[in-house]
């Protein structure tokens, strides 16, 4: 079959879009999806991506990750699939959509999307590190020296050691001002450093926060792929209307046959 295709990026974190409204995407095999996400043999992307209608809503996102399986909420890839639907005429403006995690609320202007997260309630503070839930698993650890810190070989490990066969992303921290911070994240089903992971700032900000690296309720994030903001609300413990905001940019589109 031939796919017609659009390929969006945030801060580098790259996603194959698919305008599934038609249903004719065949969704259960994985070895098409991880082919089109594989930089060598297919179109290249860090996920792929359908958007489909939904009865409630203006869309629902279904996300994949590099290597085939469905899974949770990616934060940039829900702020691409904003701009593709704004691009496709879907929406304007302003959308409710839903994804695995539940209902997401954004807005999108002069490119930048500003996307409501799902609400924390728990933050797990351990000695090493610390983990949050924020639409995905995320361990977050401050290190020394980012810019030359082994986050493959470090990331690989925790992620398969400590989290098992489901794993965790696994995100590296160090400050760099009183409410910015640079990070670096391995993910899971990419298995491999992004140079961008929007549930993994979103978790990054509100740790910092958690553990007092912040006071601040808007927080700068610093990635690979350029720079993220998160802000929210905190009330003893729970934090709620989280939003992640940055750059959601069209790269190209066009026909593979799959």
């Amino acid at each position: 079959m031939k796919l017609d295709f659009y390929k969006y990026q945030g801060t580098g974190n790259d996603f194959i879009m698919v305008d599934n409204r038609s249903k004719t995407f065949p969704k259960d095999n994985t070895k098409i999806i991880s082919k089109l996400c594989d930089r060598n043999f297919g179109i290249g992307a860090d996920g792929f991506i359908l958007l489909e209608n939904d009865e409630q809503t203006d869309f629902r996102m279904v996300y994949y990750n590099a290597d085939g399986n469905e899974s949770t909420m990616c934060g940039n890839g829900g702020r691409c699939i904003v701009a593709f639907a704004n691009k496709l005429g879907v929406i304007q403006n302003k959308t409710t959509f839903i994804a695995t995690d539940g209902l997401h609320h954004a807005e999108i202007n002069n490119g930048i999307v500003s996307l409501q997260m799902i609400d924390v309630d728990k933050v797990d503070t351990h000695k090493t590190h610390l983990f949050a839930n924020t639409g995905s698993p995320h361990h977050v650890e401050l290190v020394e020296n980012i810019e030359q810190y082994d986050v493959f070989t470090n990331g690989r490990a925790i992620r398969n050691d400590i989290y098992g066969t489901e794993g965790s992303n696994v995100n590296f921290v160090e400050q760099k001002d009183t409410n910015a911070f640079k990070v670096r994240t391995y993910e899971r089903g990419v298995e491999n450093e992004t140079l961008a992971c929007g549930t993994g700032v979103t978790a990054v900000a509100i740790g910092m926060h958690a553990i007092q690296k912040t006071e601040s309720n808007s927080v700068d994030l610093d990635v690979q792929g350029g720079k993220l903001s998160v802000t929210f609300d905190h009330n003893e413990g729970n934090y709620t209307n989280i939003h992640l905001i940055g750059p959601a940019e069209f790269v190209f589109e066009g026909t593979i046959t799959v």
